[in-house]
C-alpha cells in the first residue's frame, strides 16, 4: 500500500510567530510608544515655561551666583597654555609683538561694529527699553588698533571686563564717605575728585591694578585707566538684549620694568562685590614680562 502525505506549504523567509509571543511583541510596542510620547508630552510642557531671554534662575538662586568675575584680554594663545595668565613678549620681535595684538584685536571686534540698536549712552542717558549703549574707543590713544595697543613701545595697554550675570545691580561707591579700608589710597582720592567736581561720574564700578607684591609695585610703574577707572553704572543691569557689549576698561602700563616678571592683580570695587584673592572673587591675575 502507497501512503500519501500532504506536506504544509511554508513560505520562504517568514517564520511565524506562537500567538502569546506576538501579544507580548504588541504589548511592549504600545508600551514604548506611550511611554515617548508621555516624555515628548512633559518635555514640551517644561520648555513652554521657559524664556529663552530671561533665565528661570537668577543672581544667588543661579550656579552663576551674584558675584560678578573680572577678566583680562589678551589671555595667551591656545597652543602655549590655555590656563596660563602669563602675558610675556618681545617688544624687537614683531612677529612675537603680532601674537598679542592680534589677539586684542579679534577681543574688539564686536565694539566695532555697528547695530541698529546701540546708541550712545551718557551718565545722564542710559540706554532706552531695547536698546544697548556703545563702547565709542575713538579716544582711547594710545589703547587703540594704529598704535597696537602700544605693545611696541614696551608699554602695553591690558583690557580689563567685568562678566555678565543677568539683572545685576552693582551697589557702587559713588561717595567719600564710609570707602573700604582696604581699598588703594589714590582710588579713594580719585573718587574724592569726582565727587567735587558734582558731576555722576562716581556712578562707576571701580577698577584698581597694583602688583601682587612689594617687589612687584616697585616694578610696575606708574597706571592709566581709559577711558576711565572702571565700568560705567549705565552698563547695569545686563537684561540679554540682543548686541549687549559688557564694559572694558584699557589699563595702561606706562613704564613697566623690563626683563621682569610682574605679578599684577586688578580688582573691581562695589559694595555688593566680594573680594577673595584664594578664589580670585571679584579680582583677576595675571603676569607681565616684557623682553
Amino acid at each position: 500500500m502507497v501512503t500519501l502525505s500532504i506536506a504544509r506549504p511554508l513560505c520562504l523567509g517568514v517564520h511565524l510567530l506562537p500567538p502569546h509571543t506576538a501579544k507580548i511583541l504588541f504589548f511592549y510596542v504600545c508600551f514604548y510608544a506611550a511611554l515617548v510620547g508621555f516624555f515628548a508630552a512633559m518635555l514640551a510642557v517644561f520648555w513652554q515655561t521657559l524664556d529663552v531671554k530671561i533665565p528661570k534662575f537668577q543672581l544667588d538662586s543661579s550656579l552663576i551666583g551674584s558675584n560678578p568675575g573680572l577678566g583680562f584680554r589678551p589671555t595667551p594663545p591656545e597652543y602655549q597654555n590655555v590656563e596660563s595668565s602669563l602675558i610675556w613678549y618681545k617688544a624687537s620681535d614683531n612677529g612675537n609683538v603680532a601674537i598679542w595684538t592680534n589677539l586684542i584685536d579679534e577681543f574688539l571686534a564686536p565694539y566695532t561694529q555697528e547695530e541698529d540698536n546701540r546708541v550712545d549712552c551718557s551718565f545722564d542717558n542710559p540706554p532706552p527699553e531695547g536698546k544697548v549703549c556703545k563702547v565709542p574707543m575713538t579716544s582711547w590713544t594710545p589703547c587703540n588698533k594704529e598704535n597696537r595697543y602700544n605693545f611696541k613701545k614696551k608699554s602695553p595697554c591690558i583690557f580689563l571686563k567685568l562678566n555678565k550675570i543677568y539683572n545685576w545691580v552693582p551697589d557702587m561707591y559713588n561717595t567719600s564717605t564710609n570707602l573700604p579700608d582696604n581699598m588703594p589710597d589714590d582710588l579713594k582720592e580719585h573718587i574724592r575728585g569726582e565727587e567735587a567736581r558734582g558731576n555722576k561720574n562716581t556712578n562707576v564700578v571701580w577698577v584698581s591694578c597694583s602688583g601682587e607684591n612689594p617687589a612687584d609695585n616697585e616694578h610696575i610703574g606708574a597706571i592709566q585707566y581709559i577711558p576711565r577707572r572702571g565700568f560705567p553704572g549705565y552698563f547695569f543691569p545686563y537684561k540679554n538684549v540682543d548686541n549687549y557689549l559688557p564694559p572694558i576698561v584699557a589699563v595702561y602700563f606706562e613704564k613697566p620694568k623690563t626683563g621682569v616678571l610682574i605679578n599684577i592683580e586688578c580688582k573691581a570695587w562695589a559694595r555688593n562685590i566680594m573680594y577673595d584673592r584664594s578664589e580670585r572673587r571679584g579680582s583677576v591675575h595675571f603676569e607681565l614680562m616684557i623682553d
